[in-house]
C-alpha cells in the first residue's frame, strides 16, 4: 500500500472545504467525494461522473455525531446496527434532516449514510470538518474503481486523488432501509442477510414496494466494461471464443479462449469479491474481443457478486 501521510490528507481536506472534488479510498471502492452540505460541490460530482440526477448519493461520516446532524428521528435500531457494522460496508437509508441538500438525495426525504472502515477515509472526513457525499469514482455505469489508477483512467478532471492502494472489500456497501417489522436490502454487498439478521429480523416487505429509487445500484445496466461481457451458459459456450477472455471463479475454460483471469483460484467468495472489479478492469484493457464470466454460487457474498455480474452483462442477457 502506498505511503499516505497526514499532509496528503490535509491537502485533500482543504480541497473538500473549498468545494472541490477528491477521490479517496474506502474499504469497498474508491469514492468521488465532495462536501455533502455544499450543493454546488455535489453538483460537480454528478457532472464529472455523468450521473443522472435521479440517482441519490451516499454520505460518508466519521462519527455518530454526524449521523445525528444528517438525520431526524433516528431509529434506535440504527445504533444497534452501527455498534456491530460501523465502521464498515453497510449503508443505512434514513429520514434526512434539513441540512442535507436535496441534490444529494435526488429530492427524496431519505439519505443513505455509512461510516467507512478505512483510516484514510475517516481521517479525510474528520479533517474536512464535514460529511462527504461520495459515489464510486468512475464514469456512471462503468466498472467501479478499486485502485487509484482506475480513477485516473476514467476521470480526468478530479482535483485530487488520495492513493491508498487496492481496496480490501472490492464491491460496494450493502444498502438497507428499515421498516416496522425489520430491514429490507436495497443493494447487495459483503454484509449479508444472515449477518444483518444477527441484529434485526428481515422485513417481510420487499424493495418492489418502494416507488422511487432510494439507493444507488438499482439501474439494470451498471458496472460495465467497455467490452461486451456474457455470463457463462450453454449459449456462450457455442460462441466463437477464440478471441474471448474467461473470467473464472476457479475452473479452467472447457473451450478455447485467448486469456483467463481468476477471481479466486480456490473458489473463495470473499477473495472473488475483492478481485471482481480489478479483474474486469484488467480484461477491459486486454486485447480480447469480449469477456465470458463464470457464475459463482449465489450464497452469502456470492449474491452480491452475481448482482454485479448480471448488471455488467445486462445489455447482452437474453430475456
Amino acid at each position: 500500500m502506498p505511503e499516505i501521510n497526514l499532509e496528503d490528507i490535509q491537502k485533500a481536506a482543504n480541497l473538500i472545504r473549498a468545494g472541490k472534488l477528491v477521490a479517496f479510498p474506502t474499504e469497498t471502492v474508491y469514492g468521488l467525494g465532495a462536501n455533502a452540505l455544499d450543493p454546488k460541490a455535489v453538483a460537480e460530482i454528478f457532472k464529472t461522473k455523468e450521473r443522472p440526477s435521479f440517482d441519490p448519493l451516499i454520505v460518508h461520516i466519521h462519527s455518530l455525531a454526524q449521523l445525528d446532524l444528517l438525520t431526524k428521528n433516528t431509529d434506535s435500531r440504527v445504533y444497534r446496527l452501527a455498534e456491530k457494522f460501523w465502521p464498515g460496508p453497510l449503508t443505512i437509508v434514513l429520514s434526512k434532516s434539513k441540512v442535507v441538500p436535496d441534490i444529494v438525495t435526488s429530492g427524496l426525504p431519505t439519505v443513505g449514510i455509512r461510516m467507512p472502515r478505512n483510516e484514510i477515509a475517516l481521517e479525510l472526513i474528520r479533517q474536512s470538518g464535514c460529511p462527504i457525499a461520495a459515489p464510486s469514482a468512475n464514469k456512471f455505469g462503468r466498472i467501479s474503481p478499486t485502485k487509484a489508477q482506475h480513477v485516473e483512467k476514467q476521470l480526468k478532471n478530479v482535483d485530487y486523488i488520495l492513493d491508498g492502494g487496492q481496496t480490501t472489500v472490492g464491491i460496494e456497501s450493502t444498502v438497507i432501509t428499515l421498516h416496522v417489522d425489520g430491514f429490507v436490502i436495497l443493494r447487495q454487498g459483503i454484509i449479508t442477510k444472515e449477518d444483518l439478521e444477527s441484529v434485526l429480523p428481515q422485513s417481510l416487505q420487499s424493495i418492489e414496494n418502494d416507488e422511487q429509487i432510494s439507493s444507488p445500484g438499482h439501474i439494470k445496466s451498471h458496472y460495465s466494461p467497455t467490452k461486451p461481457i456474457y455470463i457463462l451458459n450453454e449459449d456462450s459456450k457455442r460462441m466463437n471464443t477464440k478471441n474471448a477472455a474467461f473470467l473464472s471463479f476457479g475452473s479452467s475454460a472447457e473451450f478455447d479462449v485467448k486469456t483467463t483471469e481468476f477471481l479466486s483460484s480456490s473458489g473463495n467468495l470473499t477473495e472473488a469479491a475483492v478481485n471482481l472489479f480489478e479483474k474486469l478492469h484488467s480484461l477491459e484493457e486486454s486485447d480480447c474481443d469480449f469477456i465470458i464470466a463464470e457464475p459463482v454460487p449465489e450464497e452469502g457474498i456470492g449474491i452480491a457478486i452475481m448482482d454485479r455480474l448480471r448488471k455488467a452483462a445486462h445489455k447482452y442477457l437474453k430475456s
